[in-house]
């Protein structure tokens, strides 16, 4: 007799033929969106979530296999990450547990706070391309930014004399650098003479938190600044682990890229 079987009998050319085809189907819708999102940390996902929850076409581009950036880490690897008041606003959305460690002063998990984001991000629509590295913009008319140049991650680490691996370009109708401390996509603009990047300055949590912000926008036709890029192009104070700014900076991204977008 025939032991029953747990499982569906599905065998590795259908799995295969599942993975190849569903990616492919959304890798082509998504080549044109109304926002890409270079940067799958707190500010990215906080950005592609609201714009999502506003029926907007996102797609986010992430470098690593893991979103969240340091929003699973929190500071000196440990795993807690503190927000300051009156971030803590999103956590209580997010239906993330937290406490007050002082007056303005939160502490939450940083893989429960993290996970919960991306699976709000997930609900509201936005699409992710992981191990996907920003090479370089698309470029319009009077120099807007009109999307970006991607490719795989593993090419940057080929041997030079063989990566003359093409890259592939996603267009879109604005472009969010969230990229961090390096803020990528800015600095290809000012290596065209388009803009003048400052760099970050040194740590000051009270100033950088506000500053970052207040700054977060649109810095040149079709891109927009969001986290810690905002304080890079700024020279702005570095705000260390904690990270209300980022999650308020994502929705003030999020409101500029709706703002140029007319809705």
């Amino acid at each position: 007799m025939e032991k029953e079987r747990i499982f569906a009998p599905v065998g590795e050319k259908e799995v295969t033929r599942a993975i190849v085809e569903e990616f492919s189907k959304q890798f082509c819708e998504y080549v044109e969106t109304d926002c890409l999102i270079i940067g799958g940390g707190p500010s990215g996902l906080m950005a592609g979530r609201e714009l999502g929850r506003k029926g907007l076409k996102v797609l986010i581009v992430e470098r690593n296999n893991y979103l969240g950036g340091g929003f699973w880490l929190g500071g000196y690897l440990m795993n807690k990450v503190t927000i300051r008041a009156p971030g803590q606003k999103v956590l209580e959305e997010l239906e993330v547990p937290f406490f007050e460690v002082k007056k303005g002063l939160f502490i939450a998990d940083g893989p429960h706070a993290c996970s919960k984001l991306i699976a709000s991000a997930c609900d509201a629509g936005v699409k992710f391309a992981n191990m996907t590295i920003f090479d370089d913009l698309v470029l319009r008319e009077g120099g807007r930014v009109a999307g970006a140049v991607v490719n795989w991650t593993p090419v940057t680490a080929l041997p030079r004399e063989i990566t003359c691996v093409d890259p592939v370009a996603l267009e879109s109708k604005v472009v969010i650098d969230s990229t961090g401390h390096d803020a990528c996509v800015a600095r290809k603009l000012e290596e065209r003479g388009m803009i003048k990047i400052k760099g970050f300055g040194a740590m000051w949590v009270e100033q950088s938190e506000d500053l970052v912000v207040e700054h977060s926008g649109e810095v040149h036709p079709g891109l927009v600044v969001t986290g810690m890029a905002v304080s890079t192009v700024y020279g702005l104070p570095r705000m260390g682990p904690t990270f209300g700014s980022m999650l308020l900076s994502g929705i003030r991204g999020a409101e500029a890229v709706l703002e140029i977008l007319g809705k």
